[in-house]
């Protein structure tokens, strides 16, 4: 009961006031003379949530889809390669866009070429297969060098050269003439995608003067700036600093939001004539070449010579009206930056503003102190009124549930994460070990973090995007405490508990299987006894959909439209039966001796899992029909109709599909205690008050409710440790950490907010949002247990 008090009380049962409106003045200097609003209705009427990630991509302009679609209905881009009359107004289209991009990065084509490419990405590892290093060079990157440029140590390491990682601040004297070792490349980003921290572009120039140059000759030291994150949000004015750098990367998503298959590398013309060759060469990139003798003549102009195939001329043009768009809208990036600056300045202030009722911060904001300059990328973590992390993860599902789209991760930025999170290269290498990668649910190793929050800003974030982030922050975080909800047990094997000590009288209502993981369950039907084999009910999760040459099962998270494919099991014909909406029945025998199977493996939870694929076109063909995804059946022959008690095997688990344990288990009263809280915190006017959210929702495999007038609690199964359901006996593995799939309606396939956002606020333990019991049959007489609807149930 004391549990239970803990739980209720450690979240309020209102929200808490709202924080302070910013004042219509707060951006007056930078808000673009007070069209702000404007811009965003008219220009991003796509911006229905509070959009902060703009790091990872900004939002493209209506005027520049409008006027590039214009443009496609109008004119006739073609292959700029050819010569006829629609070739060269392409091609013109081309040189005139390289111009105009120059133009923006303040330079001109006497100083820079521009080399289109795929990304940034692929900008900076041509940069790398280009420069003369040479093998007793080095290849010097910085700390907060993304994962696109540390990857060019794989290249460099080939050709034999030392790699260096260093410090910014290391870069005077790595470069140092008494040190050099000859031709080496030094690779630095102009803004950390991770913190934010910028760094200045005129390192070239400051190299360059340490060992001066002429036009017959190229200093020892060649220099990469990584600008995909940085000319987003500032001006490069590349004119101003010096030599400048022999290349420059970018990215145009980053800075337009359109088209996302255009990056380019700017490449210092001075620097062309000390250029390596590349080894390989595409299409348009010879002047002359024979098939049987290798000899070949590489066209005069760089651009030519390193574009390999035919480029991406529909995003090069459309990258003109995103240039366009960019100036009508925002005059120019200079006025970009003076914005942004102003936002990240109010978003750091308000973050760092936030307190628990004890004092303690709310939020660990990573930077923005001190000296060095940082751009509008703000990475933090949060913490509960005792100091202790809360998993990012856990903070991103619910942002997600507010409407507020932010990053989690560590952001592809090895180096500025392990700087900001104290976490060494042993660490990570151990976790690795252990079967966590990045973007897994791990978010908390030993109570530290292994990755951060970040949110970004661009050039039509608002300072109310701000006061929403902030207000969800108050709303879910503010003086919630870690502890004290954790449930100590003691190994099951060691109790002997009786039947008559046990403590709650209670009754199975549902038995329901998934015989599809991720799909609709089937309800067992009422008074049918359903038998509990050693990997849990008879037929739950015996099979997944699979996509081609991918290890994880498809999950309802991703493809909602798994909710409508409805099963039913035919016992007397042995037989799975699938009903999806507009499709016929898919009948499909539960025999693996009926079954084309091939052998494979899966994933579950990051659990390795033998799966069998079923190779039948015509199960492929339905399912792939029913979601629009190409995808196949694949199963578990040891949970079908003769492999049920097969002998065990150690390499695999003793449980279906299922995430962690055998069976879930919810009870009635939790699930009515849940509905009771949306009602209570909903506005007056919200629909979502009055949605129906019984626990089916929550996907169990147990349904249980009171028997008489002996009531179980609400969340008083959190407390259980052993379950006898008509005397088997359950263990109890610990309660069902949830995600957002519990607010994908199993009727509708569609996405809500409830129940995971109320969960969210009301019901976490160790910081994880839970709901639910998982179940392990325990015992040696498993071949005659069952469960059935109206079975009594015990537990204590």
């Amino acid at each position: 009961m004391e549990l239970q008090k803990r739980l209720l009380a450690q979240q309020p049962a209102t929200p808490p006031p709202s924080p302070p409106a910013s004042t219509n003045g707060i951006l007056s200097a930078s808000d673009y003379n007070g069209r702000l609003d404007e811009i965003r209705r008219t220009e991003y009427p796509q911006l229905k949530t509070v959009f902060l990630d703009h790091t990872g991509s900004t939002v493209c302009a209506a005027s520049h889809i409008q006027a590039f679609a214009a443009e496609l209905m109008t004119q006739i881009p073609a292959n700029p390669h050819s010569r006829h009359v629609e070739s060269q107004w392409t091609q013109a289209r081309i040189d005139h866009a390289r111009d105009r991009l120059l133009a923006f990065a303040g330079t001109s084509a006497e100083r820079y070429a521009v080399v289109f490419t795929a990304n940034a990405t692929a900008a900076i590892r041509l940069a790398a297969e280009i420069t003369p290093i040479e093998q007793h060079g080095e290849f010097c990157y910085t700390r907060e060098s993304h994962t696109s440029v540390v990857g060019v140590r794989s290249l460099a390491a080939d050709q034999g050269v030392h790699l260096r990682p260093i410090e910014f601040t290391d870069i005077g004297e790595v470069t140092a003439p008494a040190r050099c070792r000859g031709t080496s490349l030094l690779a630095y980003p102009a803004q950390c995608n991770f913190s934010g921290q910028r760094f200045p572009l005129n390192m070239a120039d400051t190299v360059s003067k340490l060992y001066g140059s002429t036009s017959d000759t190229h200093v020892p030291w060649w220099v990469l700036v990584d600008a995909a994150a940085y000319a987003a949000s500032s001006p490069l004015r590349l004119d101003a600093h010096g030599a400048g750098p022999d290349f420059v990367a970018m990215s145009m998503y980053k800075i337009f939001g359109a088209p996302t298959g255009l990056g380019a590398l700017l490449i210092r013309r001075s620097s062309v004539p000390f250029l390596r060759t590349k080894r390989y060469f595409g299409g348009g990139t010879v002047a002359g070449l024979t098939f049987d003798q290798p000899w070949q003549v590489y066209r005069s102009d760089i651009e030519a010579r390193l574009e390999d195939g035919t480029v991406n001329f529909h995003d090069i043009i459309s990258l003109h009206h995103a240039l366009d768009a960019h100036a009508n809208i925002y005059d120019s990036i200079d006025m970009v930056a003076r914005h942004a600056r102003a936002v990240t300045e109010y978003a750091v202030r308000e973050l760092r503003a936030l307190r628990h009722r004890n004092g303690r911060l709310v939020c660990e904001v990573y930077g923005h102190t001190g000296e060095p300059v940082f751009g509008p990328t703000v990475a933090f973590s949060v913490k509960d009124r005792a100091g202790r992390y809360i998993g990012y993860m856990e903070v991103e599902r619910l942002a997600v549930m507010a409407g507020i789209s932010l990053r989690a991760g560590r952001f592809c930025n090895p180096g500025a994460a392990q700087k900001w999170l104290c976490l060494s290269a042993p660490e990570l290498m151990k976790h690795a070990s252990l079967g966590y990668v990045c973007g897994d649910d791990h978010d908390l190793v030993d109570d530290k973090p292994v990755g951060a929050l970040r949110v970004s800003f661009g050039a039509m974030t608002s300072i109310e995007d701000i006061d929403q982030l902030v207000k969800f922050l108050l709303y879910q975080f503010r003086d919630y405490n870690m502890s004290g909800s954790a449930i100590s047990r003691l190994p099951i094997d060691t109790m002997e508990i009786s039947p008559t000590a046990l403590s709650v009288n209670a009754q199975v209502d549902k038995v329901i299987i998934y015989p599809v993981k991720s799909c609709h369950g089937w309800t067992v039907p009422s008074g049918t006894s359903w038998p509990v084999t050693r990997h849990g009910l008879k037929y739950d999760r015996v099979f997944v959909l699979m996509r081609e040459h991918s290890l994880l099962p498809m999950q309802q998270k991703q493809v909602p439209n798994m909710a409508l494919i409805r099963p039913r099991v035919d016992i007397d014909k042995s037989t799975l039966v699938l009903d999806a909406p507009g499709h016929e029945s898919l009948e499909i025998s539960l025999r693996p001796e009926d079954l084309k199977l091939e052998t494979t493996e899966t994933q579950v939870c990051s659990t390795r899992v033998r799966a069998v694929r079923v190779r039948s076109d015509r199960i492929s063909l339905w399912l792939s029909s029913v979601l629009s995804v190409s995808c196949y059946l694949a199963c578990e022959p040891r949970l079908l109709e003769s492999g049920a008690n097969t002998p065990h095997n150690s390499c695999y688990p003793d449980k279906s599909f299922a995430n962690k344990a055998q069976i879930l288990m919810v009870t009635q009263e939790s699930s009515r205690q849940v509905e009771q809280w949306i009602a209570e915190d909903a506005a007056p006017d919200d629909a979502t008050s009055r949605i129906r959210v019984g626990p089916m929702q929550y996907r169990p495999n147990i349904i249980v409710k009171s028997l008489g007038t002996d009531m179980i609690k609400p969340f008083e199964e959190l407390k259980w440790t052993l379950v006898h359901v008509d005397g088997s006996r359950f263990a109890v593995a610990g309660p069902c950490r949830r995600c957002q799939m519990i607010s994908i309606d199993q009727e509708s396939a569609k996405k809500l907010k409830e129940p995971y956002a109320t969960l969210a606020r009301r019901m976490r333990v160790d910081g994880k949002v839970v709901f639910g019991i998982y179940l392990n049959a325990t015992g040696s007489l498993l071949s005659t247990t069952s469960i059935k609807s109206g079975a009594t149930i015990n537990a204590a």
